[in-house]
């Protein structure tokens, strides 16, 4: 796990008067061994390979405390649930596009959509604070072939 992650957790816990436990740092280890977006339930999951005592309830607390303290984002992914985004420290102005044939996330940044969104905010009157940019496409492949590889490998791995 990046340093930048511990130090900046443990600043936040010192500064909030929390303590770190050992759940903590299994739930924080979990949630960062991945760029993978997640929701609450898929960290659920992976923490209790690693720890069969973590409650969802533990869960949801530290997924808050991470988001307080800017090491996760919330983000919308149009699936009706919250996912997390572990990946905001590197690339803090990333954008999403999802493709709503095979579920696959890729992030992506581009200096002109950022210019955009900068121009657009100004000129309205705003100063930006974060930008974020959600784009919802369909998979040329799954178009093309019916078929998609990220479709299947995902499948595959959640039957598992």
């Amino acid at each position: 796990m990046d340093q930048r992650v511990k130090d900046r957790l443990e600043a936040h816990l010192v500064s909030s008067g929390l303590r770190r436990t050992k759940q903590r740092d299994v739930i924080v280890e979990a949630a960062f061994a991945t760029d993978d977006h997640f929701n609450a339930d898929e960290l659920l999951e992976k923490t209790r390979k690693l720890d069969r005592t973590i409650s969802r309830a533990t869960i949801y607390r530290t997924l808050q405390l991470l988001v307080d303290c800017d090491l996760l984002r919330e983000v919308d992914l149009g699936r009706d649930q919250t996912f997390y985004d572990p990946n905001f420290l590197d690339k803090p102005q990333h954008n999403h596009l999802i493709c709503q044939d095979c579920d696959r996330v890729v992030e992506f940044e581009d200096d002109h959509a950022a210019l955009l969104h900068d121009c657009i905010t100004r000129r309205l009157g705003f100063q930006p604070l974060m930008k974020s940019m959600r784009i919802q496409a369909k998979c040329d492949e799954f178009a093309r072939t019916g078929q998609c590889k990220f479709k299947q490998q995902r499948e595959a791995a959640l039957a598992n």
